[in-house]
């Protein structure tokens, strides 16, 4: 897992890398001025100041820290002969402050709107030109600076973050910029939006089982422009037999349905009969299927905005009850009560609708479910029962066969062990086993022999006493 620190570092070096591209494209059509220069800053002595507070002095450490790095693209024109004239001023920046990393934070605190103030003004060098200057910082702005009014003359600024999901969000602070001036300091390009909503996709793959996916919410969710949502959906649906694009209510969903069969296609029909045709017990599944998915895709776009609409309200009501809680006036009180009783009855009235939106999608869901399982069915071709049992009959008959040939052989092994002996050959066995019999007695009449004279001299021994005694 990365520290904060390489964190940082590793955002500095993407941002910086992406609005230099983005700058050096846009000179002389969204940047004003026929010849530019470019100049590259850094805060790396403020680094080293907070690295001395700190008694820190390790070179590899410093190397390993954002320096706060940044460049400025100045825009000339020429005046008569030898003049020039500064047209425009644009500014890459980092703003990192070091403290948090130096000491060990692993969640550095987001910039505030003094910090950003001050980063800014440093960077203004000539008031008179127009000035876009682009900030980012590794971990992020509070949300006060988002709408915050810098109050900058002849500046405009651009707050870059990294997302914690991927990607980068690109805002201004106060009043509305111009989305040319704001993809500038959009390091992350076209493919990359793509490979995002591609990932996305693929981690919402089982909303597509049960609804469908919407261009304008997830535009919303990944804030990327929804016709680049779209043109993601379209090669998804491209690349994927089973995906399907359908266009309702201004919005495009991407849902789930069935690999259409080419040589089942019948354009001939009438809008009754493909209206019919969906219920009916015959005709096409799979088109079937793609019309339901299509209807219960638009379905559940409906519910979920439905869910948000209620989630809103919901909201407004807690902040009214609240409200009414701190006000000390009747009139006020009352007034507060009467809206809050609209504001329930609306809240019971959206719950009703979400009921009926979630009891037809189930209702079409189950539908889809039986006309797939009869699509899998069809097509998997099983055989008859008749196929069946031939092919067990056969397969008990090739058994038996097959035990019978084992045994014979069995009997032909033995039977062929037993003959292949000669005559002659069975007498020397029989004399070889005979004399292995011999070799066998003798040895055993020797150990006999040589075991009794220990037994006769130990029994004269005993009665040796005995006679003298006598």
């Amino acid at each position: 897992m990365k520290t904060a620190a390489e964190h940082a570092l590793e955002v500095e070096s993407a941002f910086l890398a992406g609005a230099a591209a983005n700058l050096k494209a846009a000179e002389g059509r969204v940047i004003s001025g026929k010849w530019f220069r470019r100049a590259d800053h850094d805060r790396a002595e403020a680094l080293r100041a907070a690295m001395i507070d700190r008694r820190m002095f390790e070179r590899e450490r410093l190397s390993r820290l954002p320096h706060g790095r940044g460049f400025t693209v100045r825009g000339y024109e020429r005046r008569f002969f030898f003049g020039k004239k500064l047209r425009s001023v644009a500014v890459a920046s980092v703003l990192c402050p070091p403290g948090p990393l130096l000491d060990g934070s692993e969640n550095p605190p987001p910039v505030t709107l003094a910090e950003l103030s001050a980063h800014v003004r440093e960077l203004v060098t000539d008031g008179k030109a127009p000035h876009l200057i682009g900030v980012c910082s590794p971990s992020g702005f509070e949300e006060s600076v988002y709408l915050a009014n810098l109050d900058l003359h002849n500046v405009r600024v651009v707050l870059i973050a990294p997302r914690p999901g991927g990607g980068w969000r690109v805002a201004s602070t106060g009043r509305h910029l111009d989305e040319r001036l704001m993809r500038i300091f959009d390091p992350e390009d076209v493919g990359e939006k793509v490979a995002r909503v591609r990932r996305e996709i693929e981690s919402r793959r089982t909303d597509l089982l049960t609804g469908g996916l919407s261009a304008d919410s997830m535009a919303r969710r990944l804030e990327l422009p929804q016709l680049l949502v779209r043109q993601a959906f379209e090669a998804a649906a491209r690349q994927d037999d089973e995906l399907r694009v359908s266009r309702q209510d201004g919005d495009v969903y991407l849902y789930r349905g069935a690999p259409a069969d080419p040589g089942k296609e019948n354009d001939s029909m009438s809008l009754a009969e493909w209206i019919k045709s969906l219920f009916s017990r015959e005709g096409d599944e799979a088109k079937k299927i793609n019309v339901l998915a299509e209807r219960r895709a638009a379905l559940s776009g409906r519910l979920d905005r439905m869910y948000d609409d209620i989630a809103r309200l919901e909201k407004r009501e807690a902040d009214m009850v609240e409200e009414g809680r701190k006000q000390t006036s009747q009139v006020a009180k009352r007034r507060l009560a009467s809206q809050i009783a609209h504001l329930r009855k609306d809240i019971s009235r959206c719950n009703t609708s979400a009921s009926i939106l979630s009891k037809q999608i189930n209702i079409i869901s189950t539908h889809i479910h039986n006309l797939e399982l009869a699509r899998t069915g069809t097509a998997a071709e099983m055989p008859t029962s008749e196929e069946l049992t031939e092919a067990a009959v056969n397969a008990e008959e090739m058994l038996e066969q097959l035990s019978a040939n084992d045994e014979l052989v069995t009997g032909l092994e033995v039977g062929l062990a037993e003959t292949s002996i000669s005559e002659d050959e069975a007498a020397i066995l029989k004399e070889l086993e005979g004399d292995a019999a011999t070799t066998k007695s003798t040895n055993v009449s020797s150990k006999s022999a040589d075991a009794a004279p220990p037994s006769r001299a130990s029994g004269q021994k005993d009665r040796g006493p005995a006679q003298a005694e006598g």
